[in-house]
């Protein structure tokens, strides 16, 4: 039986526990140019005192207006690299491991004077910006800002890159059919855009650095893709290069029709573990895990690798300190801290 305190390793990653960090957007006011600042240094730094095995920085994007607001990180200039280098370093240096989550917001940039997408399709219901359907040879050009950004990555350090692929943005744009109504190649292949970015990525990662593709097994708009488009679309993936699947569902646009997400901890579990199955590859289970209990069992019964934990980190930055004490016994918090624990 697996447990959350045991060590995780894939090609050159290696976690010192299951418990993952997952990527969530902190919007500060003092980022405005998309380069992190002590918010976001104190935020992930006191995650990995607080025991997290893998974080993963927050939707990070490879150009100004594809962010989802004007204060969301970006790394599409080589002169951030520094300040996610100083984040990723002392993270380490307390035995976390850093990821970081590239992405493009496409028809969901809300500050964009002009989004653009992969078709002229408006997020539901009214009140978005009508986005402008990109050409082919801007479609390139959005592959090659994921791959510079994800050159950065690895010049700052981080140990693995996840690519945003969920939740309604641009690689989600290309790859469902409810969003994607183009006639070239990109809609006659929906799966395009997201296989090219993955290679793109691919060609300026290390070989031994696992790449993670976070996306939505299923959509909950009417007419959307289900699970069985959705282990599609991870095999796609997998052929193209990603190595660790973040299975989360949805985000495509607000839940107003017949489908609806469930609400209840561990409701995307099943779509992980099908996810693992289909594929033969590594799992990232998410979806509120907030109990010690719930994670534990995820990572027990092999529906996932790893588990990931969000809005109860963002409540207790030593959840994973807490977590592994109480299931295993694992004492995991850092020698300053020692004393604010009963002795065994």
């Amino acid at each position: 039986m697996t447990k959350l305190s045991e060590p995780f390793r894939l090609k050159g990653l290696e976690l010192n526990n299951r418990i993952v960090m997952a990527p969530m957007c902190q919007y500060s006011v003092d980022a405005e140019d998309g380069t992190p600042n002590e918010w976001h240094y104190v935020h992930y730094v006191s995650r990995a005192v607080g025991g997290t095995g893998l974080i993963i920085m927050e939707m990070t994007n490879v150009e100004p207006d594809g962010r989802i607001t004007n204060r969301c990180l970006g790394l599409w200039d080589d002169e951030q690299i520094p300040a996610y280098a100083r984040i990723v370093r002392d993270s380490q240096r307390y035995g976390a491991r850093m990821g970081i989550q590239i992405a493009h917001a496409g028809r969901k940039a809300t500050d964009a004077v002009e989004p653009v997408s992969s078709s002229a399709i408006p997020v539901e219901p009214t009140g978005w910006k009508t986005p402008r359907e990109l050409t082919p040879a801007e479609v390139q050009d959005k592959v090659a800002l994921f791959r510079e950004a994800a050159r950065r990555a690895v010049e700052a350090g981080f140990d693995t890159i996840e690519l945003h692929g969920a939740h309604g943005y641009l690689i989600h744009q290309f790859h469902s059919p409810s969003l994607n109504h183009r006639t070239d190649e990109y809609g006659e292949d929906r799966m395009r855009f997201g296989c090219e970015v993955i290679r793109a990525v691919r060609e300026v990662m290390p070989k031994d650095m696992p790449l993670i593709m976070r996306f939505s097994a299923t959509e909950y708009i009417d007419g959307g893709y289900e699970l069985d488009y959705g282990l599609e679309i991870a095999r796609r993936y997998k052929e193209a290069g990603v190595d660790i699947f973040h299975v989360s569902s949805g985000g495509e646009a607000p839940p107003n029709g017949s489908r609806q997400p469930g609400n209840y901890p561990g409701y995307q579990v099943p779509m992980a573990r099908a996810v693992r199955e289909a594929t033969g590859v590594p799992v990232i289970a998410v979806g509120m895990l907030d109990e010690p209990e719930l994670a534990q069992s995820v990572v027990a019964r092999g529906d996932a690798e790893l588990a990931a934990i969000g809005r109860a980190m963002l409540r207790n930055p030593y959840w994973a300190v807490d977590a592994l004490r109480k299931m295993d016994g694992v004492r995991a918090e850092q020698p300053a801290y020692k004393r604010g624990y009963p002795a065994e």
